[in-house]
């Protein structure tokens, strides 16, 4: 098994914290811009459908691209089973669960909350939808196909905000938060196949 970067005692928590340091960072360049990150966050029950519904698409691309046997996505896998799977494999699925939350409702505000509207505000909404997730796909540059990845996943997420006719931040939260769970979940699965 290949040696981790991470401690996998100190992995969660750090994690979490990671996680939610980032609506910090969406308060702040919130602030800077102008634009309350949670002026579109709502509970609704449509949205809270979506969100669940959602998640579907996503998740069955994630087990199409497993059953691939690409070298470039056999590295990702392998890379990132040997990075979280150690860490994640300790944790009850319910810590996991938080874990996804906070990391759905953190990187949706940050993102759809603060960034794709700010990159709007001056281009308009196709350039906020493509150059917000420019941004998110950079900083999940765990490789250059994982990015390419995640900026596609973004840009699924950037469109479901406007699904329904109503900008609503509850229903990416809610695919994301739901897709890192299901993801983190067949994760350990295959980390501890491999044990």
């Amino acid at each position: 098994m290949a040696k981790t970067s991470f401690n996998p005692d100190t992995f969660f928590k750090q994690a979490c914290y990671f996680e939610a340091s980032l609506i910090v960072v969406a308060v702040v360049l919130g602030w800077i811009a102008g634009i309350n990150p949670f002026e579109n966050l709502r509970f609704s029950e449509a949205a809270i459908a979506y969100g669940v519904l959602g998640t579907a698409p996503l998740f069955i691309v994630f087990g199409a691209l497993e059953q691939l046997q690409i070298d470039s996505l056999a590295h990702i896998r392998r890379l990132l089973i040997d990075t979280l799977g150690p860490g994640l494999n300790r944790y009850h699925w319910s810590d996991v669960f938080m874990l996804a939350a906070i990391a759905g409702v953190s990187e949706e505000i940050l993102f759809r909350g603060v960034i794709q509207p700010w990159i709007e505000s001056s281009w308009g909404m196709t350039m906020g939808l493509i150059g917000s997730n420019i941004i998110f796909g950079l900083v999940h540059a765990v490789t250059p196909l994982y990015a390419l990845m995640a900026a596609l996943v973004g840009l699924y997420l950037g469109w479901t905000l406007d699904y329904g006719g109503d900008r609503n931040l509850l229903t990416p939260i809610i695919i994301h938060g739901l897709y890192d769970f299901l993801a983190f979940m067949a994760l350990i699965r295959a980390y501890r196949t491999r044990q």
